[in-house]
């Protein structure tokens, strides 16, 4: 009798053993009974693909205005080219935390916003009339940033710049290359944006598992990268000399037009907020995000609602950031403190998220913190 008892508890323990082992991350299962599905729907439909067509949108004005440019290098074809690049560079804040898919295959973000932009390499590429610009040596030399260089770094005044595309003896090598950077980034995120609305969008929804590789636990990642790294630390901290003995000015994004480096950081943190929020890109309408998990799974930090503190935060970060000279690197220089105190409330953040919103979603951090914060 007592080895039949035995024989049934061994039996008990392996299946709950089994049970368990079958629950966990890596049997591919979620730890809760949250929609996970309907979240990934949200964030497909209503907010990643809307956006890329957005920018794909913008990026096709810029071809257009670089042509009429390129054809006629007069003042106000640079003004409508300066526009739309512009345009393109603010929707660009909406995509750039969706390195997953093809734009991870592809490595599309090292090719459209890597800043500083290089100068020499600009400059070497367009003397020698040859270069691979999707070589990774050239990351620095392309994109956004190169593209801010082009445009208003090229030459001291646009009388200049313009002569620089017109008179100038190398002035079809600059012309080319112009016309070569806005192609290729035109042609970069067609291709992403096709990849998902032919194939990635039904392996991404269809991906709801809790493992390291499913959807759900990638974006998460990308999403708290972005913040932590592409907003918090190259838009405001890097520059303001968190990093550093000194702070570094020229390191800000949009550095040949840093009248707009401010814009372009409110924007990232719109960007963030909504997708935190589970907002629609183009509406007002929302749907389950992470603020709608975190509701789900009751999670409450001090008291007080987790998803409530993470858009409290938010909040008082934007408050910070909207008090700095709309030109970042002349905030660095005339009153560094508001730019450090802009971090301070931006890396409180990074806390929420990437500690208390990951443990509760029962998601591991998959890349190195290597900033010293």
């Amino acid at each position: 009798m007592i080895k039949k008892i035995f024989l049934f508890l061994a039996v008990v323990v392996t299946i709950v053993a089994c049970s368990s082992s079958d629950e966990s991350g890596s049997g591919g299962s979620s730890p809760d009974n949250f929609d996970r599905q309907s979240m990934l729907v949200n964030w497909a439909d209503n907010i990643i693909i809307p956006a890329f067509e957005d920018l794909q949108l913008a990026l096709n004005n810029l071809v257009e205005n670089k042509n009429s440019f390129v054809q006629t290098p007069n003042q106000s074809n640079l003004d409508a080219l300066r526009t739309s690049w512009l345009d393109a560079y603010k929707t660009w804040q909406y995509v750039e935390m969706f390195n997953i898919g093809q734009a991870e295959t592809i490595n599309y973000y090292s090719q459209m916003n890597i800043y500083p932009t290089s100068v020499l390499e600009i400059e070497a590429n367009i003397s020698s009339g040859s270069y691979d610009l999707t070589h990774v040596n050239n990351q620095d030399a392309v994109g956004f940033p190169a593209l801010d260089y082009m445009l208003y770094g090229v030459a001291a005044s646009d009388l200049e710049i313009i002569n620089t595309y017109g008179t100038n003896p190398n002035s079809e090598k600059y012309k080319n290359y112009l016309s070569d950077l806005v192609d290729q980034m035109n042609n970069l995120t067609q291709s992403v944006l096709n990849n998902w609305t032919s194939v990635y969008r039904i392996q991404f929804i269809s991906s709801t598992a809790n493992t390291a590789t499913s959807s759900t636990n990638k974006l998460t990642n990308d999403y708290i990268f972005f913040y932590e790294k592409g907003l918090r630390a190259n838009k405001i901290g890097i520059p303001a000399g968190v990093f550093s003995v000194n702070p570094l000015p020229e390191k800000v994004e949009a550095y040949y037009r840093a009248d707009v480096s401010k814009e372009l950081t409110l924007e990232a943190l719109k960007a963030v907020q909504d997708f935190f929020n589970g907002k629609a890109y183009n509406s007002s309408s929302t749907n389950n995000s992470f603020k709608q998990y975190l509701q789900y799974l009751n999670t409450v930090k001090n008291g007080e609602d987790l998803d409530v503190l993470i858009n409290s935060q938010f909040n008082l970060a934007r408050t910070k950031i909207q008090a700095l000279n709309a030109n970042l690197t002349e905030q660095i220089n005339t009153d560094n403190s508001k730019m450090t105190d802009a971090y301070n409330e931006l890396q409180k953040a990074v806390v929420l998220l990437k500690v208390d919103m990951v443990q509760a979603m029962n998601i591991s951090v998959d890349y190195a913190d290597a900033d010293g914060d």
